[in-house]
Parts: C-alpha cells; sequence; structure tokens
C-alpha cells in the first residue's frame, strides 16, 4: 500500500512540475510552486523525516508561496510570462546535472536496509552513549539538539529568515512617494 502511494505522489509531483513549466499565468505558477512544496513535505513524511517535511512545509509551502504572491502583487505588471524558445545548451546542462546526481545515489545502502552503516553502527552508539554524550536524557532530544545540532540550526535559521522577510513585506508602505509628480491629471 505504501508503494501505491509513493508512486501516486511521485506521479502528481511530476504533473505539477509540468505544469508548473507549461503555465502562462504567474499567479497560476506561484499556486502550483506551492502544491509542488507540499507534494514534496508529502514524501518528506513517507520517507520518516518529519522534521524536513514540516521544515519544506512551512517555508516551501506557506512562506515562499506568500513571498510569491507578494512579489506579484508589489510588482504589478503583466502576470504573463513571454514564450522562451526550446534551448538545448539548458536541456544538456539540466540533463548532466540530473544525471550527476543520480550517479551520486548510487553507492547509497537501499531504503530500509537492515544492514546499512545507519542501523548497525550509529543507532546502536547513539542508544548505548547518547546520554553520556550529550547529558541529555531524551534520546530524541539529544540526536536533534546536539548529534544533527547544526542540521537544525540551519532549520531553524530558514525558518525564522523566512518569517521575518514576511514581516518585512507586509510592514511596508504600500505605494511609494515620488517627488516631482503630481498625481492630478
Amino acid at each position: 500500500m505504501a508503494l501505491i502511494i509513493d508512486v501516486f505522489l511521485l506521479l502528481f509531483l511530476i504533473a505539477s512540475a509540468i505544469g508548473i513549466l507549461r503555465a502562462r499565468h504567474l499567479f497560476a505558477m506561484a499556486m502550483m510552486f506551492g502544491l509542488y512544496s507540499l507534494l514534496v513535505a508529502s514524501l518528506f513524511l513517507l520517507l520518516d523525516a518529519p522534521d524536513v517535511a514540516f521544515t519544506e512545509a512551512a517555508v516551501g509551502t506557506g512562506i515562499a508561496t506568500v513571498l510569491m504572491l507578494a512579489t506579484l502583487a508589489a510588482t504589478r505588471r503583466s502576470s504573463e510570462k513571454p514564450r522562451s524558445r526550446f534551448s538545448p545548451s539548458a536541456m544538456i546542462i539540466t540533463l548532466l546535472t540530473g544525471g550527476l546526481l543520480f550517479y551520486g545515489t548510487l553507492d547509497l545502502p537501499n531504503f530500509g536496509d537492515p544492514n546499512a552503516p545507519l542501523h548497525t553502527e550509529m543507532a546502536a552508539r547513539f542508544i548505548e552513549q547518547g546520554q553520556q554524550d550529550t547529558g541529555v536524557p531524551n534520546l530524541v532530544t539529544a540526536v536533534l539538539a546536539s548529534y544533527r545540532g547544526f542540521d537544525t540550526l540551519g532549520e531553524v535559521t530558514v525558518v525564522f529568515t523566512a518569517g521575518v522577510g514576511v514581516l518585512l513585506l507586509l510592514k511596508r508602505r504600500r505605494k511609494p512617494v515620488v517627488r516631482g509628480r503630481s498625481n492630478a491629471r
């Protein structure tokens, strides 16, 4: 059953990415980016990474979508993107980068492999020495706050920075005052 959900989410993710590329209106594109990010957060949750899923949902789905919509409201220009021609060099760079990323995953152990180093070495070390190493009685807190401290700090910094950016956008004045121009017609 989990495989069916994974495949369904992956197909929906691909369809939304194609929809983003084919969208002509910037508003629709911004909303589809939010949907794409929500699907990625769902996949992270299915991969048993709730902290990453929460950060993706908060930053990608929430704050990034609000920033894109605020930018569209602030610019008030044409909401259609210009038609662009196919660029072979961009396609080659994209395929090369994708191939390198795929090649980088070939040495990873299979998902859920009980003989993976994470399960045979690291988990046992965290359970046996976690309290002595960190001084924290809760094992989950010890892993997140001490062993993965820089990762957690980075996630919190991203969420905080995005939140401050949204607050600054919402606080600014609506219309800038232009000197030397008369508003009367």
